[in-house]
């Protein structure tokens, strides 16, 4: 029977897949045949012409697990699911078959199974088939993975203990995640003292970093439905700073910061022209990962050859407002995907720093 760990969390954004992936990346290490089980997935994706969860499919492309896909992601939530479960359409007791057949396979392959939740411990209640449930179902202790913080940190966490101890599933752990580096220990002080009438146990997660939370060039032209132009060798650069070019071409020159990506509007074309010189430069080329170009008046055809020339990344948007685009960027949460290499090879690297393995594989 293999080992299994339920991966949980107090809610959405808490760093449960960069957790699974560290956890992955650390248990191939030790156990020749590890596993990963997404029983309940929210966000459907097609890989391999195969509808699975988008993590399953992550982890299937970045730990080469495609042989095992069709049973990592056995229930996959589409909009209509949760009104044919009430209709009666769908069963849960069938949702649980499919999950339990499902990991009965996984199982029969796999010395260690990581088992990553969906959002916070009660999602999936509507359809009887919540995290906690699911956790029962596979007799799994759980790992719940928080943010860093106390006050609101503690507080989540005793509302998702109370529906695990509901269902009389172990919470063996709390691993809390996005640590400031500086707070890093006074943190897990404090939470561990807080926590001290409960028996689970209070470990370190990854720090934050910013570049885990920032979006690439590809990302961004995803999430606004537009094509990236010139260099898209460049779509996995990460971005770090959103500017707006509204002031004078020197000044926005001056205040461009590292990984830069700017949103100018089609009539500045002393500013486009700029920027576009400046990216074939290499000290500026750190600076500026792209531009973002809104505005209904075209872009003057010698600002475009002049781009064109240049392979600067762009994308032009003739439906959005500058204050729209910045926005929709700025408030995005950027999910990692398997071509993000810079950030999967940062999340192994932390792992290894930071994720005491040895300490859960004794736990769970």
């Amino acid at each position: 029977m293999a080992k299994k760990i339920f991966i949980a969390a107090t809610g959405q954004n808490c760093g449960k897949t960069t957790t699974s992936i560290g956890m992955m990346h650390l248990a191939l290490k030790k156990y020749r045949n590890v596993g990963f089980f997404k029983p309940l997935g929210p966000k459907p994706a097609t890989f391999h012409r195969i509808t699975v969860d988008k993590d399953a499919a992550l982890i299937a492309q970045v730990f080469e697990l495609e042989k095992e896909l069709r049973w990592m992601s056995p229930v996959v939530v589409h909009p209509e699911t949760t009104r044919k479960v009430v209709d009666g359409e769908i069963s849960p007791h069938e949702l649980h078959e499919r999950i339990m057949r499902a990991y009965g396979e996984l199982e029969k392959r796999c010395d260690f199974i990581i088992i990553e939740g969906s959002g916070h411990p009660g999602v999936g209640s509507v359809m009887k088939t919540s995290n906690a449930h699911i956790a029962r179902m596979l007799n799994a202790p759980v790992l719940m993975v928080t943010g860093g913080g106390l006050g609101n940190v503690v507080d989540k966490i005793y509302m998702g203990l109370a529906l695990f101890e509901k269902e009389g599933v172990e919470v063996r752990a709390v691993l809390a995640n996005k640590l400031i580096p500086e707070k890093r220990d006074r943190t897990l002080d404090y939470l561990t003292r807080a926590l001290a009438d409960e028996k689970m146990k209070v470990v370190g997660g990854v720090d934050y970093h910013p570049v885990l939370a920032n979006p690439t060039l590809r990302r961004i032209s995803k999430l606004l439905g537009l094509p990236l132009q010139g260099n898209r060798r460049e779509a996995s650069r990460i971005i770090n700073h959103v500017q707006i070019g509204a002031a004078s071409t020197q000044r926005v020159t001056e205040l461009i910061r590292e990984s830069s990506l700017l949103i100018v509007t089609s009539s500045r074309d002393e500013l486009l022209v700029t920027l576009a010189n400046l990216y074939k430069i290499p000290e500026y080329r750190p600076l500026i990962v792209g531009l973002v170009i809104p505005g209904t008046a075209p872009v003057s055809t010698i600002t475009q050859m002049i781009l064109d020339r240049s392979n600067i990344p762009y994308m032009r948007s003739v439906v959005h407002t500058t204050a729209e685009l910045y926005k929709i960027i700025t408030e995005d949460v950027s999910k990692i995907t398997a071509d993000d290499t810079e950030k999967l090879v940062l999340i192994r690297n932390l792992a290894e720093t930071h994720l005491d393995f040895d300490l859960l594989d004794e736990l769970f």
